[in-house]
């Protein structure tokens, strides 16, 4: 199977056009030829020196990432930490495939998803509306404490040590958990308008806290890094799925 193929396939399954005029992200095949042939797909949320690096040790034909190269800033220069990163792309011959926002919302294979996943939710729907897309997810769960459900993510995610913060402004009791993963906090009055008890995101802004405060909402701060591994996990699958080897290569950031 050859680059074309295995994204254009990613790209269908994500729908990655609908997110075309609202994701600085230049998502899809961001480096590489199209007929480069790929045996083994390693994914990692951040395409960096490291993970390219470590892509390139268990030799992977395509790195597939969530945080690509290109952010619709265009290339005047391929100096410093631009040059640095695409090096060893070219010089091992390793494409790479970026999806930003279709990742973070698809309703199946997204982080949200895998979030939701985790916490056991159900009656599952799209939350976090952006540009006529949704890139989050909300359902209902049995009712938890705050502290509860701030303890079961720090139990079940990997923070790279980094401890589960929260703003403990909402409801003592949660069942409606409404989920953006990365930086979410811009979604706190959506969260808050639909109902939610809480809202479960990586890492926050200033603004958040008196945003929450304010509207009687929980949040929960469970790491940018530790919320959007499920995302590039699900197309490991699916490459897996499709006959091919896959390496998740996991870089923590504790942020």
């Amino acid at each position: 199977m050859n680059c074309a193929e295995i994204s254009d396939r990613f790209d269908k399954r994500l729908d990655v056009e609908d997110y075309a005029d609202i994701d600085a992200s230049a998502n899809g095949l961001q480096v590489g030829p199209t007929d480069h042939q790929v045996e083994h797909v390693a994914v990692a949320v951040d395409a960096a020196v490291e993970t390219i690096d470590r892509a390139r040790d268990v030799g992977a034909d395509l790195l597939v990432v969530h945080h690509g190269l290109f952010w619709g800033d265009g290339i005047e220069r391929v100096t410093g930490e631009s040059y640095r990163r695409l090096a060893p792309l070219l010089e091992g011959d390793l494409p790479l495939y970026a999806a930003h926002l279709p990742l973070d919302g698809h309703q199946d294979l997204g982080n949200a998803a895998g979030m939701a996943d985790v916490l056991d939710l159900g009656n599952r729907a799209p939350f976090g509306e952006h540009g006529g897309e949704y890139i989050g997810q909300r359902g209902r769960m049995p009712a938890t404490s705050a502290e509860e459900l701030k303890e079961r993510l720090a139990t079940e995610l990997d923070t790279g040590g980094r401890s589960v913060r929260s703003l403990d402004f909402g409801p003592e009791e949660v069942t409606d958990v409404a989920i953006v993963t990365g930086s979410g906090t811009d979604w706190v009055g959506e969260a808050a308008e639909k109902g939610a008890d809480a809202l479960v995101t990586g890492e926050g802004k200033q603004a958040a806290y008196h945003r929450a405060k304010e509207l009687g909402l929980n949040v929960v701060l469970a790491g940018h890094y530790a919320t959007e591994t499920f995302g590039v996990r699900a197309l490991g699958s699916l490459a897996a799925e499709w006959g091919l080897e896959t390496t998740f290569i996991d870089c923590p950031t504790s942020l």
